[in-house]
């Protein structure tokens, strides 16, 4: 983070700002303890405008340099690193649960293929 802390040395006062997304919030967790101003971006809350259909890096940033620059960025609130390791859990359980499930089916119908009937009774699994 020192180099955050050379611009705003060299620039004045910092602010930064970047659309939420699947890399999680360690930057502005690391950005809010710089003492800089950080504003993460709701990406479905972003006004483009209406014909912009290409999207490149640099186009996105000069979007979100302005837009921070007016306030008219819809900031999610950042969640502490608790709040974050439970909803990584809870992902992570339920896609465990949908591989479960997926690869159960898949197997029931190998079987089926092969001619054997698997009956447990009641229960499936």
């Amino acid at each position: 983070m020192n180099w955050l802390l050379m611009i705003q040395q060299r620039f004045g006062t910092v602010a930064v700002a970047y659309e939420a997304g699947p890399t999680g919030f360690g930057l502005a967790r690391a950005i809010l303890d710089a003492q800089l101003r950080c504003v993460v971006a709701a990406p479905s809350k972003i006004l483009r405008p209406a014909g912009d259909r290409v999207k490149t890096d640099a186009r996105d940033a000069l979007l979100l340099a302005r837009l921070l620059r007016n306030d008219d960025l819809v900031a999610v609130r950042v969640p502490t690193e608790a709040e974050e390791s439970a909803r990584d859990l809870v992902r992570a359980f339920d896609d465990a649960r949908i591989e479960l499930m997926a690869a159960r089916h898949r197997l029931s119908k190998l079987v089926l293929r092969h001619g054997h009937v698997y009956d447990p009774g009641k229960q499936a699994w």
